[in-house]
């Protein structure tokens, strides 16, 4: 989902009140001040009244639409075709959802319908297809402007259609038209605060944030009634944090900022309904502002049967707040079963993926990279609801790139917690993703992660005296040795220099050590022997050689190791007298030498 299309995709419908204005005309004009609430309830007293009139099925439809409820508005769609026939603007209604469901050639053959017949002056159907194109979740704001034209050749008063007009061409970021656009709009009314709204918008478009801030706070200081202004302003706000290098502070800051301009939204708009709230849910879940979402999920609680939406907050609270896995799992399962699946979003895949992960994680029974105590038991289930997840986690990536930065966020957490296996598994993923900030760093983390693991499992399958006597437990390091050099390979063959200057020295020496595990050094390949030459290069050769004494001594001792082995006593010895260059006191090689004499 994008972010122009967030706030548009969790509006919900307001309260029911009491509305004295009863015509279709103050529905619609609801419906643009996004009074959802209002225009619901004259929208339903309309179809009681007035149950011949197409129309007024099709503006209640679009309420539920923006209520995230596309089966009933498709079924309030439907009931305007059957009451009135002539009222083809219905299946511009269909087509939408059509659009929600990804079903293109339905919602096509949909619209095509709803234009067979037009007049000359009927000009609605093509405005609302433009928009339906719009808004929805995956725009297409090329076919927009195909209908919004033909609308506007047919209309040039109705100050929907440059409204309209401008919101494509924002959409296609051709920001010149798209102004001109709303400036058409208020040649039709020049009071239009939706116009003037949208131009400033066209500025946050240029990531302009606080220049953007700057010309909605002075809308709704001259317009404090106008609602979606502070929906807009709560939006940027929530751009603007999503900005690549801000700081945790300083999202936190944004967030909270665009948390108190929803609550003015709210307020504006005159809603304390339950859908209301849900609404607000809603954002607090895009904004990450869980502090915020607990109060709100206890209050919703109470009304589980309303919207299994209410499933998702409490699971993610439960995952985020009380870290209560097993009852965050037992949540998003219930939501999952109960919500249609055009209403499931990637982030709710990302939740089920981790909390399925986090449910079947036992806890290491050791720390540190050179421990040796046994590795954390998975049973043949744990590891089939670890894969699970790790798939659900893949699958909230595969609709929302920008996922990535969590993911890798977890993936760091498992390792820092020693939950290695399920770390490098979502190091794995996220390095799947060559376009990722996190690519290499998944790469790297992903191979030192398997050589770890691989050298817990081959100090496992040895007895006391260092001979094998597991060898299953043999093979599995000797797979996790080889995807660790498969890993590393990547940092060590990328001209990308900042990955090299961050992680080449070490990928070079847990590449090289992966290697050396899986040899044997009974009769030796050597395919250890060349990282570690490269790896006391690519030391010389930066000067570090102060600073990486420890990777000097492994590199230069295996490397005479292999050549002690293999008989060459010319080379071993270079190598050993290196080693006591650096390390005088060595014994391991004052021993080797002294073999060699």
């Amino acid at each position: 989902m994008t972010n122009s299309k967030l706030l548009f995709s969790l509006l919900l419908a307001g309260s029911v009140g009491t509305v004295s204005a009863q015509s279709l005309k103050d529905a619609r004009a609801a419906i643009e001040a996004e009074n959802y609430g209002k225009a619901k309830t004259i929208l339903q007293q309309l179809v009681t009244k007035q149950p011949k009139n197409g129309d007024n099925y099709f503006y209640l439809g679009q309420v539920y639409l923006v209520n995230d409820r596309a089966d009933s508005a498709a079924a309030i769609f439907n009931q305007g075709l059957t009451a009135d026939p002539k009222a083809t603007i219905n299946n511009v209604g269909l087509g939408y959802v059509d659009l929600l469901k990804k079903d293109k050639a339905g919602a096509e053959s949909k619209f095509a319908l709803a234009t067979a017949k037009l007049g000359k002056k009927d000009y609605e159907p093509l405005l609302e297809i433009g928009r339906a194109y719009i808004e929805t979740p995956e725009p297409d704001y090329a076919k927009a402007l195909e209908y919004l034209t033909q609308a506007k050749a047919k209309n040039t008063k109705d100050i929907a259609i440059p409204l309209a007009l401008g919101d494509a061409y924002r959409g296609l970021r051709e920001g010149s038209l798209a102004y001109t656009s709303y400036g058409d709009a208020m040649d039709i009314d020049q009071n239009s605060v939706k116009a003037k709204v949208g131009q400033a918008i066209i500025v946050r478009g240029a990531q302009a944030y606080d220049e953007a801030v700057t010309q909605l706070e002075a809308i709704a200081a001259e317009t404090p009634a106008y609602a979606p202004t502070y929906r807009e302003l709560a939006e940027t706000y929530y751009q603007w944090s999503r900005m690549p290098g801000t700081t945790d502070e300083k999202y936190l800051e944004l967030n909270k900022k665009g948390v108190a301009q929803y609550k003015k939204y709210l307020e504006a708009a005159g809603d304390n309904s339950l859908e209301a709230k849900i609404r607000y849910a809603d954002f607090l879940v895009y904004s990450r502002q869980y502090d915020e979402l607990q109060t709100v999920s206890e209050e919703l609680a109470k009304n589980p049967s309303v919207d299994p939406k209410i499933y998702r907050y409490l699971g993610y609270n439960a995952f985020q707040k009380t870290k209560d896995y097993p009852k965050a799992l037992e949540y998003l399962n219930q939501m999952f079963s109960k919500m249609e699946k055009d209403r499931v979003i990637p982030l709710d895949y990302m939740y089920l993926g981790m909390a399925e992960i986090a449910t079947n994680s036992p806890k290491p029974a050791a720390t540190g990279a050179d421990s040796t105590a046994t590795a954390p038991v998975l049973t043949p289930e744990n590891t089939a609801n670890i894969q699970k997840g790790i798939a659900n986690i893949k699958k909230a990536i595969d609709g929302d790139k920008e996922l990535l930065g969590e993911v890798a966020e977890l993936a760091f957490a498992k390792y820092q917690e020693q939950e290695l296996q399920t770390a490098v598994s979502l190091f794995g993923l996220v390095g799947e993703y060559k376009d990722s900030p996190y690519y290499f760093d998944s790469h790297y983390y992903a191979g030192e992660g398997s050589y770890q693991i691989g050298f817990k499992k081959d100090s496992q399958a040895k007895d006391a005296e260092g001979n094998y006597v597991n060898q299953d437990l043999r093979n599995q390091a000797i797979a996790d040795f080889a995807n660790a050099q498969k890993e590393l390979t990547i940092i060590e063959t990328t001209d990308n220099k900042e990955a090299q200057d961050k992680y080449l020295i070490n990928a070079l020496y847990y590449k090289a050590f992966s290697a050396l595990g899986s040899d044997d050094m009974a009769q030796p390949k050597g395919d250890f022997v060349a990282p570690f030459q490269k790896l006391i290069d690519t030391i010389n050769q930066r000067g570090t050689q102060e600073k990486n004494k420890a990777y000097l001594v492994d590199g230069y001792t295996y490397i005479g190791l292999f050549h002690y082995l293999k008989q060459d006593t010319a080379k071993a010895k270079q190598n050993f007298q290196k080693v006591l260059e650096i390390d005088p006191a060595n014994e391991d090689v004052k021993g080797y030498l002294d073999a060699l004499k």
